[in-house]
């Protein structure tokens, strides 16, 4: 079973970093670039949640997860280069897929670690949205976290679902299904139908 943990975060890692290639691709970056947007959103995050709990940086000594994110610059440049122009949807697609895989491997880690539940649910914020956070600031954007359709929000709903099924006693692997079935489902819904949570009255 550790074997498939460790796919899933190799998933994660490789979603997230065509995530980055994609918006070095719109900021015309160069091939240094390219390869350092991709790295620090894939492990931004990961990183983040790993000094927090106080747990072995996971991509310290393994390698692995270097070749999945050269694996996925190399295969998404060479997809954009033959198409000329990727829709904006493809970046949308991408990253929500990276936000549902990582929410569920921070909530599942910090839970093997012992924690309360409602670190849990922080770490399933942390880990997918801090790579995002850290690729938009360096790309000079307003990062997703902080504008537009709900992006934090969805992992906090995949977090909480992810803590009452083991609360309720389902296996953790139908407790990682589910969470990230929530996560996508929510993220996807958001973008759909403009979904934002309003604070202030913005003129048109």
């Amino acid at each position: 079973m550790t074997e498939l943990y460790h796919w899933f975060d190799l998933i994660g890692v490789a979603v997230f970093a065509i995530s980055g290639t994609l918006v070095a691709y719109e900021k015309k970056m160069d091939g240094f670039g390219v390869v350092v947007l991709a790295t620090v959103t894939a492990i931004g995050g990961g990183t983040v949640r790993d000094v927090i709990l106080d747990q072995p940086v996971f991509w310290l000594h393994d390698q692995s997860y270097f070749y999945a994110i050269l694996a996925a610059v190399l295969v998404t440049t060479r997809l954009i280069n033959k198409q000329k122009s990727i829709p904006y949807y493809v970046l949308q697609t991408a990253d929500a897929f990276g936000l549902a895989f990582f929410a569920v491997m921070g909530a599942q880690k910090a839970q093997l670690a012992g924690m309360p539940d409602m670190t849990v649910i922080i770490m399933a914020v942390i880990t997918p949205c801090f790579g995002g956070l850290i690729r938009d600031v360096l790309a000079r954007d307003i990062p997703m976290l902080l504008k537009g359709e709900l992006y934090a929000i969805t992992c906090i709903a995949g977090g909480i679902v992810y803590t009452l099924a083991i609360n309720l006693s389902l296996t953790v692997e139908v407790a990682m299904i589910l969470s990230m079935l929530m996560t996508l489902l929510l993220r996807f819904s958001a973008i759909k139908w403009k979904i934002i949570l309003h604070v202030f009255k913005y003129p048109d």
